[in-house]
């Protein structure tokens, strides 16, 4: 009776650790380990992460001027972007790969940031040295007023016909951001960058003109503008401070009026030459010495030339027999009297 009772409740137990840890798990989020703490220029360093999302595209970059606890302060400008890496999480969230150890294009202390390319956002960083590299301290945190966005980031705006056609894509970044400083914000200048696929980000600095209070809050509307032509997945960063704030995908359609009309083009333009190259070739060419002028004279057929005609060139023509009941140019004959006076029929 007692082990019947006993087993369920061991049952129970264990099945209560394993809950409380796979909570833990998912309480802690994404995670990254390295199999060397120092490497130099040229090696190689085993990134292993746990804990990401199933099947997420990740990027591993060599970052400088950047601690793990506050995260790549200069954005992806501060990291080795031509030797990062990419992989891909199994089903389970976790990696493995190998990364080539470079030297980052600004002074450490450096990380190890692995951060998501599509879906949702996770990022994670674990420390690590470049052997002789340079070392600085990093940039004091600016005193004063911090913004930080309190709201998802979306764009808004829709294509046109003229994107079909090949204009610049365009839409409106919106966010709500927050003042938790100490001192107010008065007209902030963000960088806002565009990057397509695993390329880094192209920055443009915009000011907002506008005051966040302390504690306050306000809504941001950055315009945001791609090339001509532009179409495939992009991503859209926005920045302040030298920190990344939020980013947006943004899936840009192709322009198939272009594709349209370089159809029609290489239908139209062949037919068009075809057609003046036939033009010039029918006004130059020699044409038949029978024809004497634009009006022609009326030929009649050699079966009339023959019944109107002499045969040979010897015979005079003839005219022909006046009619026995028709006489035009001539006078009746008179009728000839008998002896008697009458006259005969």
């Amino acid at each position: 009776m007692n082990g019947t009772v006993r087993i369920p409740a061991v049952l129970v137990l264990v099945l209560v650790l394993l809950t409380g840890a796979v909570s833990a798990a998912a309480a802690e989020g994404p995670a990254v380990r390295l199999s060397e703490s120092q490497a130099g220029a040229g090696g190689a360093v085993t990134v292993t992460g746990s804990g990401w999302r199933p099947r997420a595209l990740l990027m591993l970059l060599i970052c400088g001027q950047s601690v793990a606890s506050r995260g790549v302060t200069g954005g992806t400008d501060s990291c080795a972007n031509a030797d990062g890496r990419a992989v891909t999480t199994d089903a389970e969230g976790r990696f493995r790969r190998t990364l080539p150890v470079a030297e980052p294009p600004v002074p450490c202390p450096c990380v190890v940031h692995v951060a998501t390319v599509t879906g949702p956002k996770a990022e994670a960083d674990a420390a690590f040295q470049v052997a002789g590299h340079a070392v600085e301290p990093l940039p004091a945190e600016p005193a004063g007023g911090r913004l930080s966005v309190l709201t998802d980031t979306r764009l808004e705006g829709s294509d046109g016909l003229l994107t079909w056609f090949g204009s610049p894509p365009s839409r409106t970044l919106v966010l709500t951001v927050g003042n938790v400083g100490t001192s107010a914000v008065k007209n902030p200048v963000f960088r806002v960058g565009t990057s397509h696929g695993v390329f880094a980000p192209q920055w443009e600095e915009q000011r907002w003109r506008g005051t966040v209070q302390p504690g306050g809050k306000a809504r941001i509307e950055l315009p945001v503008e791609l090339a001509a032509g532009a179409h495939g997945d992009y991503t859209v960063t926005l920045a302040y401070g030298g920190k990344v704030l939020a980013e947006q995908p943004w899936d840009v359609g192709r322009p198939w009026g272009v594709t349209l009309f370089w159809i029609l083009t290489c239908l139209v333009v062949p037919a068009a030459v075809f057609r003046a190259g036939m033009a010039a070739v029918n006004r130059v060419r020699p044409r038949p010495a029978t024809v004497a002028g634009r009006h022609r004279g009326l030929r009649l057929p050699a079966p009339a030339l023959r019944l109107w005609g002499p045969a040979s060139p010897d015979q005079a023509p003839s005219s022909p027999a006046p009619l026995p009941w028709f006489t035009p140019d001539s006078d009746p004959a008179p009728v000839p009297e008998t002896p008697e006076g009458h006259r005969t029929q």
